[in-house]
């Protein structure tokens, strides 16, 4: 590492000691730029290429962390996340967790309470799996090998959510993904939790062509942020849904076909498959 990377290194790590520290506070931009002697502007891109986000969204997470630790304790209100927080207001707490989690933060507390979650277990060329949906749209998709522990797995996501084993239409046209002998696919809708960071890199993926890959690196400067290949990883790491996003089109800088949370086998799998499908 050079001289100056040092020094940038230092600095970004100073600035997310001192977030740590004061995100109760909720010091702006200024103050973060002060705290490590820089001006704003060069502050801002800094830490965006560093960190992988911006100062503001890194806020946002350490202020959403803390809030949702307050809302888990059992007599804790609204009210009390937002004080505790350092926000000005239950609204801003609000669009704070809908921008960021996709809910709000009653929803949160009641774990998804009143959100109906339909789902089934299905048969694919690349193994079973098991596909759920909202009225919004799929929000889950995985390969199982075992069911119960599949269908835990998202019960813990939103444990008060009431789940019906139901086949609904929204789920095999998605599912018809996997039909090599159907020509035209229906658009999918998608209701997906996840940090903005997330679903930047997750709307990268979805602009990967079938029969192509990509790299981490890549896709890191893709969404702006080039020295941000492991946070781009981390967030393909927790694509929720399988292959509808194809986070299986991601291969080490190497060429090695490189990990896969189904499987580095289904990984390869797939990819001879599209490739195969359009005679590459």
């Amino acid at each position: 590492m050079s001289t100056q990377n040092q020094i940038d290194y230092y600095r970004i790590a100073k600035a997310i000691a001192y977030l740590q520290d004061n995100f109760m506070h909720q010091p702006n931009l200024e103050d973060i730029a002060q705290e490590v002697g820089m001006s704003k502007a060069h502050f801002q891109k800094l830490f965006s290429e560093w960190a992988g986000t911006s100062p503001k969204k890194f806020l946002q997470f350490l202020s959403l962390k803390h809030a949702k630790k307050i809302l888990n304790q059992k007599n804790s209100t609204i009210l009390d996340a937002t004080l505790e927080t350092g926000l000005s207001s239950t609204s801003r707490l609000h669009d704070l967790f809908v921008s960021i989690e996709g809910m709000s933060p009653a929803e949160y507390k009641n774990g998804g309470k009143n959100l109906t979650i339909n789902y089934q277990f299905a048969e694919t060329i690349f193994g079973n799996v098991m596909i759920a949906s909202t009225e919004k749209g799929i929000c889950y998709l995985a390969f199982e090998d075992f069911k119960e522990k599949t269908l835990l797995e998202l019960k813990n996501k939103f444990p008060n959510a009431i789940f019906f084993e139901k086949i609904v239409e929204m789920q095999n046209d998605a599912l018809s993904i996997f039909n090599k002998e159907k020509n035209t696919i229906p658009n999918i809708k998608l209701h997906l939790k996840g940090t903005n960071f997330q679903l930047k890199v997750w709307e990268s993926l979805l602009k990967i062509p079938m029969g192509n890959l990509s790299t981490y690196g890549i896709l890191a400067e893709n969404i702006g942020n080039p020295r941000a290949s492991r946070a781009v990883g981390t967030a393909i790491g927790g694509n929720p849904v399988a292959f509808l996003i194809p986070c299986h089109r991601v291969i080490q800088s190497n060429g090695m076909i490189g990990g896969y949370r189904w499987g580095s086998d289904r990984k390869q799998i797939m990819i001879s498959w599209e490739s195969a499908q359009l005679g590459v």
